[in-house]
């Protein structure tokens, strides 16, 4: 009976101890903390697969607005032409890396220099190291781009909403110089300002560049760079499940046909 009451009391206490780091939790981020935009992402679900047409323009938004700040690191200009990506032509990616200066080296003279790029190079990036990304940021590190996705709770659906959540701040809410109001960022400020404008970049495709749909392409094409095999990914799941149906269906049929001669009397 005193193990019974002891086991009770330590439970109440528990339970009061959760309860209060979930009010600590709602007293710092409750009055902040907005439920992200959903959309339904083409590339979402078992057989998912990403729009072509809105990877492309989201290379393009990255190119125009977004590779000023943020590197891609872990990307190739040649990966813009494989199969589940953008699938940029031979000759596309070619012009897309001649595009832009890579520095090599060093020459026979011991000196660096600059060439065109080529499909084999990785994505340029826009400053030698990080205390130099930070200093043309006023002090902010601008975050690489490759797997912004995957490393970030909510995914596609948190880049999305970040960039259609720049609003003016509410009566009493106090920014820094430098810092932004957004209603989607844990603290509803950002020290980035909102990097898209109505026709800030004018698609190749002659698609209309609101802010909406250039950050929809632009959230499909980090997506695709964080999971550049999930396409391959979904049709080797598809193949393993109809696999396993299969297996499964056999095995019930043959355990079926083998319990079937044995006499239940034995």
């Amino acid at each position: 009976m005193i193990k019974f009451r002891l086991l009770k009391k330590t439970i109440y206490i528990f339970s009061l101890v959760i309860s209060f780091l979930l009010s600590l939790n709602s007293i710092s981020y409750g009055a902040e903390k907005n439920e992200l935009l959903h959309v339904d992402w083409s590339f979402k679900g078992l057989t998912g697969k990403f729009d072509r047409a809105s990877l492309q323009r989201g290379y393009q938004v990255y190119k125009e607005v977004c590779s000023s700040c943020h590197s891609m690191q872990y990307l190739s200009y040649r990966n813009l032409g494989e199969n589940g990506g953008p699938e940029f032509t031979i000759e596309e990616v070619k012009a897309i890396a001649a595009s832009i200066e890579i520095e090599d080296g060093p020459d026979n003279q011991g000196e660096m220099f600059t060439r065109p790029g080529r499909p084999s190079d990785k994505f340029k990036s826009p400053y030698p190291n990080m205390k130099a990304s930070m200093a043309a940021n006023g002090g902010a590190y601008p975050p690489d781009m490759s797997v912004l996705v995957k490393a970030r709770p909510g995914g596609a659906n948190y880049i999305y909403s970040v960039l259609m959540g720049y609003e003016e701040a509410p009566a009493g809410v106090v920014l820094d110089d430098g810092v932004y109001y957004n209603k989607y960022m844990i603290g509803n400020k950002i020290k980035m300002s909102s990097p898209l404008s109505e026709d800030i970049v004018e698609y190749t495709d002659g698609t209309d560049a609101s802010i909406d749909q250039m950050a929809k392409d632009v959230t499909t094409f980090l997506s695709w760079a964080a999971e550049p095999e999930l396409e391959e990914r979904h049709k080797t799941g598809v193949k393993v499940l109809i696999y396993l149906i299969l297996l499964s269906t056999l095995v019930y049929l043959s355990m079926k046909r083998i319990w079937s001669r044995i006499d239940p009397e034995i």
